[in-house]
């Protein structure tokens, strides 16, 4: 457990990966302060159960005075930096707002911890920065060749990092997590996607003909694996972060439609997105190496994901009047 006198400030902790953040983090006594913009993905519900005993401060992370001020205010020993603009097809649509967030607020938190001596920055970023692999994992190691704009984004601010722990010494380190799922998830993403339009038995959107594959990790375990990287993680390295387990979309949206009792005729498949890569894997032998083991299986995650999500499916239906526009753009027929 982190030592009870950390105080920790957390970027995007009002959205889906962060807010677990949060929410695992009051539990382990820590001092906790969110900074989120409030964009369309962020939502202060997800905070609810937690807002009496968090700070909260509404920025955006690309404004740098703002960035400033805050943590020249709350003096954080730790910085997790979860803020990003996340989805690919909206980064196809209109790059520029990835680059803004995801590239200047990455570096105006870079030159802020370093001007204001945060102990440890840690750095959320994705497998996708990789590319695509058709066999095998990445390690570490392996060259960035990202394949679309949010990619690139997130590989440009890695870079930005790493050059700031080469450059400056920032005390940061790096961690990159495969597809994440489970509660709380934006409904832009694949599964509450498929989750929210066959709960009303509405058509379920598949890329081509569904054979990418992706490596699912619970949200639970990807933030508890961030923890282990917080207390034991080595200053300056890189850590993937996954399950091992993967499978095709197809396989994914069918397992899905199961667990709800939802017929399989549901499925269309929609035109393939641009640059869509085909295949995600990593190696996480380095993470595991410091005791983190993911626990949640994929079975067990889709059926506990489905339940949630029926449970709160007001929330998601709150979420559906602002997507109708972006799912016609999007998810266009063959």
């Amino acid at each position: 457990m982190l030592r009870t006198t950390k105080k920790i400030l957390v970027t995007g902790g009002a959205g889906f990966i962060g807010s677990e953040f949060v929410r695992q983090a009051v539990h382990k006594d820590q001092e906790i302060i969110v900074a989120d913009k409030l964009t369309y993905a962020g939502d202060l519900k997800r905070l609810a159960c937690v807002k009496n005993i968090i700070k909260f401060y509404k920025i955006d992370i690309a404004n740098t005075t703002a960035v400033n001020n805050l943590i020249k205010k709350e003096k954080p020993q730790i910085l997790v930096h979860f803020a990003t603009e996340t989805h690919v097809d909206r980064s196809i649509l209109d790059a520029k707002p990835f680059y803004r967030t995801n590239v200047l607020g990455t570096q105006n938190l870079v030159e802020a911890a370093l001007k204001f001596h945060v102990k440890k920055f840690i750095h959320i970023s994705t497998d996708e920065v990789y590319g695509e692999i058709f066999k095998g994992s990445f390690k570490e190691d392996a060259p960035l060749n990202p394949g679309n704009p949010y990619s690139a984004s997130k590989a440009s601010a890695d870079l930005l990092i790493k050059a700031a722990i080469r450059t400056y010494k920032l005390p940061a380190i790096i961690v990159r997590p495969s597809n994440n799922y489970g509660p709380w998830q934006y409904p832009e993403k694949f599964i509450p996607v498929i989750i929210l339009k066959a709960h009303y038995d509405k058509r379920v959107p598949v890329y081509g003909k569904g054979a990418q594959i992706r490596e699912w990790t619970h949200v639970n375990d990807c933030t508890q694996g961030i923890y282990t990287i917080i207390k034991k993680g080595v200053i300056g390295e890189i850590y993937n972060l996954s399950s091992g387990q993967q499978q095709k979309n197809i396989k994914t949206a069918q397992d899905i439609l199961n667990g709800m009792g939802k017929s399989q005729n549901l499925i269309k498949f929609v035109k393939d997105r641009p640059g869509h890569d085909f295949r995600y894997s990593l190696s996480c032998n380095k993470l595991r190496k410091l005791g983190w083991r993911p626990k949640i299986s994929l079975t067990q995650g889709l059926i506990e994901t489905i339940q949630w999500n029926q449970r709160n499916i007001s929330w998601l239906n709150n979420k559906k009047r602002k997507l109708k526009i972006y799912w016609k753009k999007v998810y266009k027929p063959l």
